[in-house]
């Protein structure tokens, strides 16, 4: 763990040797990019913070951060916007954003979320715990305070009421690998590739908070070649390829969870290709099998109505209610059809239908050391 924080009483120091940029050649450096491309360096005019952030997450394979705007990073996320090759996708709250940069980085290498200062932090903080403990290289980007407030004991709104504005950093510092808090310009471009960079070296989360000052303002650094870092190539083993995919792919057969869907606006927006199959019994069903009681029993919604209202008209969508496995298949076949289309299909289960491998776990947890069933 690493953390940074920009001086605010003046210029930072120097590198010892001069260089902060990472030449076209280096070998292993992702930080690429020919003037044709978007991530392309930047001419003096362009060489803004927030577009040297923004190139950089271009850089490094990034092409999607998804996001929840508050008024600490709004003129950020103007910057983002403004970079070709970076999509903005605005997310429901800063938790399904998390996850989201988390799947992104599952399937891309890396991933990027912006928020903004503490009350996003902290509601975007059990996903990127999730993702130090899954070894995710995501790039969590907090708007933070002006950087004119530190240091004069005031009260800002998104605080827990107390001049201190480290409880966010603090937070972070245990389920990032590295962390970095940029206040001033003149170290910005070193600790902004400082951070990329450690996350994909270290496959692990970074934090770095940007005062909201900073994004709009220029500084020559920033037309410059990334910090200098390699990364060692990895090597893929084939036969343990081969192994996991398989054991995954058989977990994934017999595995029996209930899905929800927080974010079906942002997929309907993205005009996302989805099929989302919700199972409703009518309440948890697994707690009731372990000790039953009124807590188990739920309200149930007509959810294909709220999708339906989510929808509203704008975008293509198809909502199903089945109750049978004829009635279950034919939904199925009607989605598989569809393009550009979200197909949200609800499954009414009995109420006590439920995995056999859960029951039997259920009917143990009493026993010393009980624990859920190993699904390999």
């Amino acid at each position: 763990m690493d953390t940074h924080i920009g001086s605010v009483d003046g210029p930072a120091l120097a590198a010892a040797n001069g260089a902060v940029g990472c030449p076209a050649s280096a070998p292993g450096c992702p930080m690429v990019s020919t003037p044709a491309q978007p991530g392309a360096a930047l001419t003096a005019g362009e060489a803004s913070l927030g577009r040297h952030l923004a190139r950089r997450l271009v850089q490094v394979g990034v092409s999607d951060v998804f996001a929840v705007p508050g008024d600490f990073n709004l003129t950020l996320l103007d910057h983002l916007i403004a970079e070709p090759g970076l999509r903005l996708v605005g997310c429901c709250n800063e938790l399904n954003a998390g996850y989201a940069a988390d799947g992104y980085a599952r399937a891309r290498g890396v991933g990027a979320c912006a928020v903004t200062f503490t009350v996003g932090g902290l509601s975007v903080l059990n996903a990127i715990a999730g993702a130090y403990s899954e070894n995710l290289p995501v790039i969590c980007i907090a708007g933070g305070p002006n950087s004119n407030d530190y240091g004069t004991n005031r009260i800002l709104h998104h605080t827990i009421g107390l001049p201190d504005f480290s409880q966010e950093l603090r937070c972070f510092q245990t389920v990032t690998c590295h962390q970095a808090v940029v206040t001033n310009l003149d170290d910005a471009h070193e600790q902004i590739d400082t951070a990329i960079a450690t996350a994909l070296r270290e496959s692990k989360p970074v934090y770095l908070s940007i005062s909201c000052n900073l994004p709009g303002l220029p500084h020559p650094t920033f037309s410059r070649d990334p910090v200098p870092f390699f990364l060692a190539p990895r090597m893929s083993k084939k036969m343990g390829l081969e192994a996991a995919l398989e054991a995954t792919v058989e977990f994934l057969n017999k595995a029996v969870k209930p899905v929800t869907a927080q974010d079906v606006s942002t997929m309907l927006r993205c005009q996302q290709n989805s099929i989302i199959f919700l199972i409703n019994n009518g309440g948890y069903t697994i707690e009731v099998e372990i000790h039953d009681g009124p807590y188990n029993v739920i309200k149930n919604w007509n959810y294909t109505g709220l999708v339906d209202a989510i929808h509203n008209g704008e975008g293509k969508c198809r909502t199903s209610k089945v109750k049978c496995e004829e009635e279950l298949m034919a939904a199925i076949e009607t989605a598989l059809g569809e393009k550009d289309c979200l197909c949200f299909i609800e499954v009414i289960a009995h109420k006590d239908d439920t995995s056999k491998e859960l029951l039997e776990w259920g009917s143990r947890v009493s026993a010393p050391n009980s624990r859920p069933p190993n699904p390999q």
